[in-house]
């Protein structure tokens, strides 16, 4: 077995896009790509920040204290309009004339007097996720709501001392029973797991499919098969080989983004991924290991069989497509807001694996359930590993 895994090992190494994709991918290419596509997203939002905002307001004489604040905000624009109907301004909004319209009704200074509720109109697109109008709209309408209320209460002969307890008659003053690390591990522990699972996968695709299908293209399968060794060894020694890359692929990555995030942290001064590593102990990162190697077992023994059973390198792509996109539906479930680890949930694969790694980077596992996550997994791939000898041991499928 072990002849048969170094062997396979050092075809890999030999091998270019191993390289590419265990190795290079994990410690350059990623770490690139996610850079580049947060640096994006912060050039979008900065750019939706400063961007300024065309406006009309209808009866703006009846607000002028508002109308002035909006008129000096630096994110707005005032233009003309003689439209007054909601729908009108409507189709000028959809026409590119001005990008909002704020419609104040014609009453607003008699309800201010008669103490009734003032409804107003925000006219505007709001399809955009970076609603930066609302935004602004909202921080100047609460200042000056607040600036109303005010007024409105002195004349009711409320003093500004009492006003407080007037607006807010209960003020809560929460307590948070949790613990900083429990408040991170609630943040990124989900996300830990949905980043590690997947490139424990992915690291072991590629040599599967090569040592099995591409095995099979190459015509080296037989040879292997004739060679003074039991069949049990040589698929065993190609399982080794697929569970060394995913695991290796998955080291190299976290380190890899662990490295860069440390650097990119320090530059810019922001401290959050050294906060975030640091409440993991050794146990913590033992365990999270210890929870990752069953996992990656059940993903080589499967990807290894299928590889097998392909007839070729592509229809072996055909095979495992599918398979990382089953494995992507529990680790979404797991990242979901209150989903945490039971005795139901601990029995499911991949998902209990998941929240067990986000129990563990908060600080709260209960034990139990992680032997029990820990037992149903390593008895998972001992049914797979199993499942991939007995495949290897057949004719029809060895030579399809």
């Amino acid at each position: 077995m072990w002849q048969v895994y170094l062997k396979e090992l050092t075809e890999l190494l030999r091998d270019k896009k191993t390289l590419m994709f265990v190795i290079l991918l994990p410690i350059l290419i990623f770490p690139v790509l996610f850079g580049i596509m947060g640096l994006v997203m912060a050039n979008v939002s900065r750019q939706a920040e400063a961007e300024e905002h065309r406006y009309v307001v209808i009866h703006a004489d009846r607000a002028a204290e508002f109308a002035d604040s909006l008129f000096y905000h630096k994110n707005f624009k005032q233009v003309t309009t003689t439209l007054t109907t909601v729908d009108e301004l409507k189709q000028a909004i959809r026409d590119d004339k001005f990008d909002v319209a704020i419609v104040i009704p014609a009453d607003f200074n008699a309800a201010e007097s008669n103490l009734d509720q003032s409804k107003w109109q925000l006219i505007h697109n709001s399809s955009s996720q970076l609603d930066m109008i609302s935004k602004h709209f909202n921080e100047l309408l609460k200042t000056y709501s607040q600036k109303l209320q005010q007024a409105k209460l002195l004349a009711l002969g409320v003093t500004m001392e009492q006003m407080p307890a007037v607006l807010e008659p209960v003020k809560v003053e929460r307590v948070n029973t949790a613990e900083s690390r429990e408040n991170i591990g609630e943040l990124i522990g989900g996300w830990i797991a949905y980043l590690l699972v997947p490139l424990c996968l992915v690291g072991a695709s590629y040599p599967a499919m090569d040592i099995g299908a591409g095995e099979k293209e190459r015509g080296t399968l037989e040879t292997l098969l004739i060679c003074p060794i039991s069949r049990t060894a040589i698929v065993l020694g190609k399982f080794m080989t697929v569970l060394t890359t995913g695991l290796v692929a998955a080291l190299i990555t976290v380190v890899s983004f662990g490295g860069w995030g440390y650097i990119i942290g320090s530059m810019m001064g922001v401290d959050i991924v050294a906060k975030a590593m640091s409440t993991l102990g050794l146990v913590d990162l033992t365990l999270i290991l210890a929870l990752l190697i069953p996992l990656t077992a059940i993903f080589a023994a499967l990807l290894l069989s299928l590889s097998i059973y392909a007839r070729s390198y592509k229809e072996a792509q055909n095979y495992i497509g599918p398979v990382t996109m089953v494995v992507f539906m529990p680790l979404i479930v797991s990242i979901l807001p209150g989903i945490e680890l039971n005795w139901k949930l601990a029995m499911i694969p991949v998902l209990n694996v998941a929240l067990g790694i986000k129990e563990l980077v908060k600080g709260t596992i209960d034990y139990s359930l992680l032997g029990v996550v820990l037992l149903s997994t390593l008895v998972l791939a001992g049914a797979m590993i199993a499942f991939c000898v007995s495949w290897f041991q057949k004719e029809k499928v060895l030579f399809r």
